[in-house]
């Protein structure tokens, strides 16, 4: 087993190749490549597959709603659910693609949820202020739960999933086993507001607009950087007509928030979470050292990629990102409950799965991950507007997941 112990003190590499493969800004965009040509086939085909199974779900719901799926009001619900899952999976990215994994998730979610409205509810402290210090703790315990894997040798899987009890038995004990709501009186306050308010649509119109430009300069970036890496480079045409879809979507999404009362701030803290998880992953020394310990630890250990502080600073933002999940979900629910946060882990995981994230680590994109939590999301909307009793969904979410892994698993195997 690897000795984090080294970490903290990087070997001098002695191979002049490895350290190529830890720190070379390309490394996180051309993984897929690494493969060849079969690995590239294979995500091809995961990409088709996905695109033709949210089709399907799509289509399927519209027909068994008689429309109400697709409705302005289902979907701009339908995107703060989205917005909810998305950021946490994009959190579980981060610990998915060094190699780990995270059972603590949805009782995180739940405790630290609870905490701020147990804060703000009965002891009357400022929004602001309750969501900091239930922030400031969730982030201290992921790094210590990120302490103790990689300083003691204990396997992620464990030590989250004794998280999971303790979290959840914390929780009930917060908020006394009854329900405790954001705010007092059907007043408002940060927490509530955060899926309940709305961008007018002219500010909506102006964002798609800034969203369009980014969405155009980071193609070319990427295209630019490729270049300089000696990367081959895609046809101009494709690029062209990447840039055209993502801003027809957008335009779409707005269109449709618009007809309802505009685009929910979740919305906008799911693409801010987005726009920071790509930067880091890929333009950051922390996310090449994120897809290198996932690839191959040892080889990243000797190669002077500083292990035990990446993985542990890895835990710490998915601390902050369970928190700010979990305003995000007390807030949709209206108040903490002991169901708050149940099971979310598991859509969160799959969502990355669904998405390409492979669970052996070193592989993952942002991208990929919203684009499963958008298929995790339809899935329990579509069946809460067809009224199917919660064991139709457990099975539903768990065959999800196990169609995910068993895809994961054949694709890397014909790679």
């Amino acid at each position: 087993m690897t000795d984090y112990n080294h970490g903290a003190a990087p070997v001098p590499p002695q191979n002049p190749v490895a350290p190529a493969l830890a720190v070379t800004p390309a490394t996180a965009e051309s993984r897929p490549a690494l493969g060849g040509a079969g690995g590239a086939k294979g995500m091809a085909a995961r990409d088709f597959s996905m695109a033709i199974a949210l089709v399907v779900i799509w289509a399927f719901f519209a027909y068994a709603t008689r429309l109400n799926f697709v409705s302005a009001r289902n979907l701009s619900n339908l995107a703060v659910e989205l917005s909810i899952t998305a950021v946490l999976a994009l959190g579980a990215l981060l610990i998915i693609v060094a190699g780990q994994i995270d059972l603590s998730i949805g009782s995180g979610v739940g405790l630290f949820g609870g905490v701020a409205a147990v804060l703000i509810t009965l002891y009357h402290w400022p929004a602001s202020t309750a969501m900091l210090l239930a922030a400031a703790m969730a982030i201290i315990v992921w790094l210590l739960m990120g302490t103790l894997i990689v300083t003691q040798r204990i396997p992620a899987f464990i030590i989250t999933l004794a998280g999971l009890l303790v979290f959840c038995g914390l929780h009930w004990k917060v908020i006394n086993s009854v329900t405790i709501p954001v705010a007092v009186g059907g007043q408002s306050n940060l927490l509530s507001t955060l899926t309940t308010w709305y961008l007018p649509p002219h500010w909506g119109w102006g964002l798609a607009t800034l969203v369009c430009v980014l969405i155009g300069y980071g193609l070319w970036n990427t295209r630019r950087r490729r270049q300089e890496f000696g990367f081959t480079l895609e046809p101009a045409a494709v690029a062209i007509s990447k840039f055209l879809i993502l801003s027809q979507l957008v335009a779409i999404f707005v269109v449709v928030c618009n007809q309802y009362r505009g685009i929910p701030l979740s919305a906008l803290i799911l693409a801010v979470t987005a726009l920071i998880m790509a930067v880091l992953t890929k333009q950051t020394r922390f996310g090449r050292y994120l897809y290198a310990i996932g690839s191959n630890e040892e080889a990243a250990l000797v190669s002077g990629v500083p292990v035990r502080k990446t993985v542990i600073t890895a835990f710490g933002i998915m601390g902050f990102i369970v928190a700010l999940g979990g305003f995000m979900q007390t807030a949709y629910a209206g108040a903490s409950t002991t169901t708050i946060g149940e099971l979310l882990e598991l859509d969160a995981i799959a969502a990355c799965v669904i998405g390409g994230t492979s669970l052996r680590g070193g592989r993952g994109t942002v991208l990929g991950v919203i684009f499963g939590a958008l298929i995790m999301a339809s899935l329990v909307n579509g069946m809460t507007l067809m009224a199917l009793p919660p064991e139709t969904k457990y099975i539903a979410r768990g065959s999800v997941l196990a169609l995910a892994v068993w895809l994961d698993m054949r694709l890397s195997r014909n790679a």
